[in-house]
């Protein structure tokens, strides 16, 4: 199976091995880090690992190609598709009047808050670890961010993609994607990124920058059932 229809074992057992929980059958990401997990395959037993992984009251994203098994002991509380976007050649960046910096540990406060009004998907304290972020501020305050997620040999995920309701409109969300994925590219990977099936408005944007449909993906969000300890 190629790496990318499992984009967060790949993760997990790779560029961001640091950052997991597990073992050789399923891995989750810290608490601290992000909220996604994946078993390694479809097996019973690697299922019945990935069950053990999920807290009570800490529900586990789930992110794949394949059809998602709900492990015995858990259930789903969302499923929902989207789609895989691949970059079809180079992305390069472009100018505009806002200088483009580099975020790091002392942005996490504002980076959390920022993605917590725009939920660009699962965002905690210390998300902004998983790779490289950059963000637009505009009279000091945190404009719009974009940044890396899954990572792992030969490719690298453009996410975390959000712009304050303030500041919308001026094309800061474009400008930072290309940025990450340029610079994803500088350094010999291939960008890609997710999005909502349903999401038509960031697809057209992500298609104008270059990336193309790969496939669609299944995601799921599961917790312990309820009565099962």
């Amino acid at each position: 199976m190629e790496p990318l229809d499992r984009p967060v074992w790949a993760s997990l057992t790779s560029v961001h091995a640091e950052l997991a929980l597990g073992d050789a059958l399923a891995r989750c990401y810290r608490p601290d880090i992000n909220r996604f997990a994946s078993a390694r395959d479809d097996g019973a037993e690697a299922l019945a690992a990935l069950a053990r992984l999920v807290r009570p009251a800490e529900p586990v994203f789930v992110l794949q190609v394949p059809e998602i098994c709900i492990p015995p002991g858990l259930a789903a509380a969302k499923t929902a598709r989207g789609v895989q976007m691949v970059a079809a050649g180079d992305i390069t960046p472009e100018a505009g009047p806002e200088t483009v910096l580099l975020l790091d540990d002392g942005d996490a406060e504002e980076m959390l808050a920022l993605a917590t009004l725009t939920e660009p998907g699962p965002f905690l304290r210390h998300t902004h670890r998983m790779g490289r972020f950059v963000g637009v501020r505009i009279d000091g305050r945190l404009a719009a961010m974009a940044g890396e997620r899954f990572r792992f040999p030969g490719y690298t995920e453009v996410s975390g993609v959000c712009t304050h309701p303030d500041f919308r409109g001026r094309g800061l969300a474009r400008r930072l994607s290309r940025q990450v994925a340029a610079g994803i590219a500088a350094r010999g990977d291939t960008a890609f990124l997710h999005a909502w099936k349903s999401n038509t408005a960031a697809i057209r944007l992500y298609e104008s920058l270059g990336f193309r449909l790969r496939c669609e993906v299944n995601v799921a969000v599961l917790r312990r059932d309820a009565g099962v300890d």
